[in-house]
């Protein structure tokens, strides 16, 4: 059976986009802000932990083109320099044992200014490794 053209609807494939399109335009900006705040949870995780390789190994330290250890953990996402914060810590936990702390902050703004999406938040990580004795030779 053959279709006649004045069988044909284009007008109501028209309006269901029509009103689909501001559902689907929401779950699309939802999913940016979404992944947006993976990356940059990933990207400050990997920083934290780039860090806290710098400042574990003393031996590398001397021989390391970074200057501290905030440089080191930002080498890999240079557009973070100007937002995110990173401090060091290092605590005793018994003679001879050293740890080292490292904790990456940075405050993130959702694309989303839903009610019920909050649309600043700071994200945080922090990896904790213990500092290599120096090698006497």
């Amino acid at each position: 059976m053959r279709l006649h053209k004045s069988n044909r609807r284009p007008a109501a494939a028209a309006v269901e986009f029509a009103v689909l399109l501001p559902f689907l335009m929401f779950v699309g900006v939802i999913a940016t802000d979404w992944a947006r705040l993976l990356h940059y949870t990933i990207t400050i995780e990997a920083c934290a932990r780039n860090g806290a390789l710098y400042a574990a190994d003393q031996e590398t330290v001397a021989k390391s083109p970074y200057a501290n250890v905030t440089e080191a953990a930002l080498a890999e996402a240079p557009y973070l320099n100007a937002v995110a914060t990173v401090t060091s810590t290092y605590t005793t936990e018994s003679p001879g044992t050293a740890v080292v702390t490292v904790k990456v902050e940075m405050p993130f703004q959702t694309i989303t200014n839903f009610p019920g999406v909050p649309s600043s938040q700071t994200l945080t990580r922090s990896v904790q490794m213990r500092v290599a004795p120096l090698m006497t030779n």
